[in-house]
């Protein structure tokens, strides 16, 4: 498959007669305290449209009109009076539009893409390929079939998951002249003041700040060695894993057998691919592995039991933290019950409830981050993840919707991003009810992991 790019160049809000900007071009919206305690990199993802789709001309209009409701994403990151990186600059330098076509058609191409390698990044623009700053940039690839690809890289300071599939639905409504919704919400400087007095009911150190890192201790960029054997050398490849309803009814009923309710789809895949992937790596039983999970907190603020801060659910910004169930490789794979590990993330993801987000905004306001110089535990240059596993779950996330006037996607895939041990899991566009998993890891653990990741007993197995 060869992608030609036949045009790059940045597209700005476009005004209606009677509608002007919400702020004026200049000004800055502070970051707040979940933006600068996320990742400082950019995610992608491509959504899979069959023929007929809308010419690009439409397409760029109905994201020239989008980033006039969403003019962060058409700005740049900036300095506030300190110095720091802390503002989103409103200049409405636009975001970057590329058009390419590919010379084959999409049923050539997709062997390649549903078992995701190296060509999977040509579909979507790579992080700050326009060298300008943008915050956004998007892909069209016309295949020679007549399908459309629609690749976007937006940047993870600006907005999480939620945030970017927000976007991604107000650009197809702007397309079709549909009304936006949900109706974006832009201010961030007073939606998550801390209380008075605050209350730091959790110890956020260590979990969401660390202090600086020392020089790296564990070799990164495709060799490591990870507790039971030596991966140097060997290199990371992506799977793509498919769960049928069948086998997640089969998984939730194992996982929930000792529960007072079953535990969700998300809950229960999320430990199965953390089980699967340390039995995979062959780590030594008494190496400790954490699972990374992360919490989306709209709701969790918003249904507190004691002072309910109401994210809207057009909310443009970060609002995730993030659950770390441990366990040692022994009592996860090999002493505990299968069960044990739904049980260990569902007590984890419970704890970050709408207290201790409220906690964490406390802290992160209180100026201990600044005078103990702490930084975010999230790493972005992390690359190899081994003993400890990331599981992001976008089930919910509504990238099924996006519609730009010729039909709903038939598929969605998260971009090309071999960290090892950082999972994606989404919904099955098939409509059989299933879930995929996009799963990086060495070679060498990778057929590891293809025997047990599909087999309930194999999983279940002692080491």
């Amino acid at each position: 498959m060869k992608i030609t790019v036949h045009s790059s160049k940045a597209v700005k809000p476009a005004y209606g007669a009677n509608a002007g900007p919400f702020a004026a071009v200049g000004d800055a919206i502070p970051l707040t305290v979940f933006d600068k305690a996320t990742f400082d990199e950019y995610i992608s993802g491509i959504t899979f449209f069959r023929p007929p789709a809308p010419p690009n001309a439409a397409l760029e209009a109905g994201l020239a009109r989008a980033l006039a409701e969403y003019r962060e994403w058409a700005g740049r990151l900036g300095a506030d009076a300190r110095g720091g990186r802390a503002i989103i600059i409103l200049s409405d330098a636009g975001a970057r539009f590329v058009e390419a076509t590919a010379d084959v058609a999409l049923a050539a191409a997709m062997p390649a893409l549903l078992e995701p390698s190296p060509a999977v990044a040509d579909l979507h623009p790579s992080a700050g390929g326009g060298g300008a700053g943008e915050l956004l940039m998007v892909q069209l690839t016309r295949f020679a079939c007549g399908s459309l690809a629609v690749g976007h890289t937006m940047s993870h300071v600006v907005g999480d998951g939620h945030a970017a599939c927000n976007f991604l639905l107000a650009w197809g409504q702007a397309t079709r002249r549909a009304p936006i919704d949900p109706a974006p919400a832009h201010d961030r400087a007073s939606l998550f003041l801390p209380r008075v007095p605050p209350r730091v009911e959790f110890d956020h150190r260590g979990v969401e700040f660390k202090p600086p890192a020392r020089p790296h201790h564990r070799p990164h960029g495709g060799k490591a060695s990870c507790g039971g054997g030596s991966y140097a050398g060997d290199v990371v490849v992506v799977h793509r894993a498919h769960f049928s309803r069948e086998m997640l009814s089969e998984l939730r009923s194992r996982a929930s057998s000792s529960a007072p309710r079953p535990y969700s789809t998300a809950v229960c895949l999320a430990a199965h691919l953390w089980r699967c992937i340390t039995r995979a790596r062959g780590l030594d039983g008494g190496t400790v592995t954490r699972l990374r999970v992360a919490v989306n907190g709209r709701a969790r603020m918003n249904n507190g039991s004691s002072h309910p801060q109401v994210v809207p659910e057009g909310y443009t910004g970060n609002v995730v933290l993030w659950a770390w169930p441990a366990a040692t490789a022994r009592e996860l794979v090999e002493d505990g019950p299968p069960w044990r590990a739904a049980e260990l993330v569902s007590r984890a993801v419970a704890r970050v409830d709408g207290g201790y987000f409220r906690s964490f905004v406390d802290f992160a306001s209180s100026g201990a981050v600044e005078r103990e110089g702490l930084v975010p535990a999230a790493d972005a240059a992390e690359k190899v993840l081994s003993p400890d596993v990331e599981v992001d779950s976008l089930l919910h996330a509504a990238f099924c919707d996006v519609d730009f006037g010729g039909g709903r996607p038939f598929l969605f895939m998260p971009g090309y991003l071999p960290n090892e041990g950082s999972v994606f899991i989404v919904r099955s566009f098939s409509g059989d009810g299933g879930v995929g998993a996009y799963v990086p890891l060495f070679s060498r653990a990778m057929e590891r992991f293809k025997e047990c990741c599909y087999s309930l007993a194999t999983a279940d197995a002692r080491l």
